[in-house]
């Protein structure tokens, strides 16, 4: 096909080609004819209730899917709304498009007049836009690179004299980008080599740049003696191994945490070992090494003083380190591999096989015995997305997921209520998979406008709210000191979340007891009949912890 096309079809026609995954947005009169070309083009497109809401559902649906996210705007006011989201998927570093309307640049004096470049840098995000019609394609290709290549966020801003006018259509010549993969440096795998091998007790910790090298990091893990572990954003990766110790950090069991402190070597595989993941440096002794493998120089060193760094992909990292070692030391080596410690893993790693004091009351039921239930009550392939707060442990702990592709976790700008967007986009990235929502209150209340777009979608999505009436992070850490009047703008009146989900077209449960929990089965029934085209809010009362110990690690030094 030739011949002149507006510009905005011939951006929406580009992205289409480069094979982005999903269109999340809200259509307003600037963005309405790209979105409709992407649509048009066979790009699925999901009607978000704010635009908040629509750049997390991207920034999840990125994460979960391999793809790329796009999130649609109009202008000025509408990408303002999206910036919260956008925030969190830049200091993420998850490939994504935020495709926006622009003003004219001779509109000075319109009321959606804003410095959109300047917005999307001060958050992290990379600024990029259509020029003109003649490099339409050409500025659109170069943002997708970008995005893929470089593994950023990015703003591509399209001025509304510029998408209105007219261009020779190129889409047909579009060559689709593939990234290439970093091989490390033969000098720096000897050294990576080296300090493996002095090792008697080490520890491999993969992030989310190590969730495509699960075969390679634990073929080096077993012939190096190596137990494995990951950071939150990675869980599951390394399901089903004897040595698998889980998560690293706040989120760690006491056994987990007492391993990982006692290796003499550290070795972070596309992993940031920033303060969550090694609990501000505590999870590292006074005499271990470190060592950091990521694709970004910039990643190395960055949260704490690393004895090697390792430019390269993990799995290209791990495959030469494991040719190099097995040539110096051709028989695997115990070490950390032992059976006891298989034993004692199996035995008590996972926060399910803790002893803990049950809380519940009569009125409010104990957050780990509600969330112990729920995992054993909800089909096991499933999605588990967190919202941030003082309860975010209790589904990252104690909610068990088949892999990597099972846990997303939209912490990295600690902003809450972005939990229920982060489901949406996580579900439609595993479409086969329950989708299951760990909030609180003061979260799920923020983001429930898009509780309609899950109904809409016809989602059978989880939603457990952990509601104990309040913003719980500030009313445990930060209360010392202060009065009960002072902790008035914290706390609220109990909410019946159950009764506004039903409202919304959910249907709601809630749950103070145990036995309360009889309550979804027959939601659960649908499910498994395939005919469960309902969300279910589960509104849990729940009984105080006194405050969790991993935000009271985090809030250190506040």
């Amino acid at each position: 096909m030739s011949g002149q096309v507006r510009v905005s079809t011939l951006v929406g026609r580009t992205l289409a080609k480069l094979g982005v995954g999903y269109v999340f947005g809200v259509v307003g009169s600037g963005n309405f004819d790209v979105t409709g070309t992407l649509m048009a083009q066979g790009v699925p497109f999901t009607a978000a209730r704010h635009e908040g809401g629509a750049a997390t559902m991207a920034d999840a649906y990125g994460r979960m899917s391999g793809k790329v996210g796009v999130v649609t705007t109009h202008q000025g006011c509408g990408l303002s709304n999206a910036i919260t989201g956008v925030g969190e998927a830049a200091k993420s570093r998850t490939p994504m498009i935020v495709l926006t309307a622009d003003t004219q640049a001779a509109a000075i004096r319109s009321n959606f007049k804003i410095d959109q470049d300047g917005l999307a840098r001060s958050v992290g995000a990379v600024a990029e836009r259509i020029h003109s019609p003649a490099t339409a394609v050409a500025d659109t290709v170069r943002a997708f690179r970008t995005a893929v290549n470089e593994r950023r966020t990015v703003v591509l801003s399209l001025p509304l004299d510029v998408q209105s006018g007219t261009a020779e259509d190129e889409v047909g010549a579009v060559v689709v980008p593939q990234p290439l993969k970093i091989r490390p440096d033969a000098a720096a795998v000897q050294q990576l080599v080296a300090l493996i091998s002095a090792a008697e007790r080490p520890v491999f910790v993969a992030g989310r740049g190590g969730r495509g090298a699960r075969d390679e990091i634990l073929a080096l893990a077993r012939h190096a003696g190596a137990l494995v572990a990951t950071s939150a954003v990675a869980s599951g990766l390394f399901n089903g191994d004897s040595h698998n110790l889980g998560i690293s950090g706040g989120f760690s069991s006491p056994l987990t945490a007492e391993f990982i402190s006692g290796a003499d070597l550290i070795v972070g595989w596309g992993c940031a070992l920033n303060m969550w993941t090694m609990r501000h440096g505590r999870l590292i002794n006074a005499e271990a090494k470190v060592v950091q493998i990521d694709v970004e120089d910039t990643a190395l060193g960055a949260n704490r003083p690393i004895t090697l760094g390792v430019l390269g992909d993990s799995a290209l990292t791990a495959a030469d380190a494991l040719a190099a070692l097995a040539d110096a030391q051709p028989e695997p080596a115990e070490k950390y591999r032992t059976e006891a410690n298989a034993l004692a893993i199996k035995q008590g790693s996972r926060w399910q096989d803790v002893e803990t004091e049950d809380l519940s009351t009569a009125e409010s039921i104990d957050p780990r015995v509600l969330t112990r239930e729920l995992d054993t009550l909800l089909p096991s392939e499933r999605i588990v997305s967190v919202d941030s707060g003082n309860f975010m442990g209790y589904p990252s702990q104690y909610l068990a997921v088949p892999d990597e592709y099972g846990f997303c976790f939209t912490q990295a700008f600690q902003a809450i209520g972005l939990g229920l967007y982060t489901a949406i986009g996580a579900a439609a990235a595993q479409p086969g998979r329950l989708p299951v929502l760990g909030a609180g209150d003061g979260g799920f209340l923020m983001g429930i406008s898009e509780l309609e777009t899950a109904v809409r979608m016809k989602l059978p999505l989880v939603c457990i709210v952990y509601n104990d009436a309040a913003y719980g992070a500030e009313v445990h850490h930060f209360a010392s000191g202060h009065s009960e009047q002072d902790l008035s703008s914290v706390v609220f009146p109990d909410t019946d979340i159950a009764a506004i989900g039903r409202g919304f077209g959910a249907e709601g449960v809630t749950v103070r007891t145990v036995a309360d929990l009889a309550a979804v089965e027959p939601w659960l029934a649908a499910y498994r009949a395939g005919t469960q085209t309902k969300p279910l809010v589960i509104d849990a009362k729940i009984a105080s912890d006194g405050g969790s110990w991993w935000l009271a690690e985090a809030f250190q030094g506040h």
